[in-house]
């Protein structure tokens, strides 16, 4: 391997994880692997703390195809919470409001989802890293000021209705969605919720696939330093 020319990595990002950690982690086990002090790492498509899975990695001149990746379709398993929402529609934040779920069925639920596949315009959470004003949107909104962000047009190839329990304490789903680069799947769970007359907010995700990239060819980042002590790294003064 040859890291300054440059490798694409596949990472399974884990619960708690900053995609900036990711990033800084690879960089650190790298540069001490190759006896180097600085290296141009960068990841294609950051992933909340609180989600998991797929996240591709470049390294040295790799870094150029960043936006390749970027551009590739997604696919995530979301888990919904009904009845309640949360300021960042996660779990970031606690239930801020409850609303009625007794009204919504299954078919209700399988029709709702229908209205979000194809072409639509989507409102981006206000904790997110958006640009408003040169700053980002959830350093305003942490702070507590009103943030207001203009709908983004996204499409949304596939919705599937992977598990539906309207009868447990807390009503949920679990959705299967393939999206385009720029989804919010925070404010796609936000919107369903206002499509079922209700509310809802995401209790977890899983990025399963990013192009043809899936989360079977990913690996542990925990598990790096073992893994690229084991590799074969090439010396690029020598190969050139």
């Amino acid at each position: 391997m040859n890291f300054k020319k440059g490798e694409v990595l596949f990472f399974n990002k884990p619960l708690g994880w900053t995609s900036f950690k990711v990033v800084g982690h690879v960089r650190y086990h790298i540069c001490r692997r190759i006896g180097v002090k600085k290296l141009k790492v960068g990841h294609a498509g950051t992933l909340d703390p609180l989600a998991t899975g797929v996240m591709i990695v470049c390294t040295g001149k790799a870094t150029k195809r960043i936006e390749e990746f970027q551009y590739q379709t997604k696919e995530y398993v979301a888990t919904l919470r009904l009845g309640a929402t949360t300021p960042s529609y996660d779990l970031e934040h606690e239930i801020d409001v409850t609303y009625p779920t007794e009204h919504i069925t299954r078919e209700m639920v399988e029709e709702v989802l229908t209205r979000f596949i194809g072409t639509i315009e989507q409102v981006p959470p206000a904790f997110s890293a958006c640009m408003v004003d040169g700053k980002r949107a959830y350093e305003l909104a942490r702070k507590g000021e009103e943030v207001e962000l203009k709908a983004k047009q996204l499409v949304i190839d596939e919705i599937e209705l992977l598990e539906c329990r309207l009868d447990a304490p807390e009503p949920m789903i679990q959705i299967r969605v393939v999206c385009s680069k720029g989804t919010y799947i925070r404010a796609l769970a936000r919107d369903i919720g206002e499509a079922l007359r209700s509310g809802a907010h995401l209790t977890g995700l899983v990025r399963t696939r990013v192009g043809d990239v899936r989360l079977e060819d990913c690996l542990n980042p925990e598990h790096f330093k073992e893994w690229i002590d084991g590799q074969e790294i090439e010396n690029e003064e020598e190969n050139n």
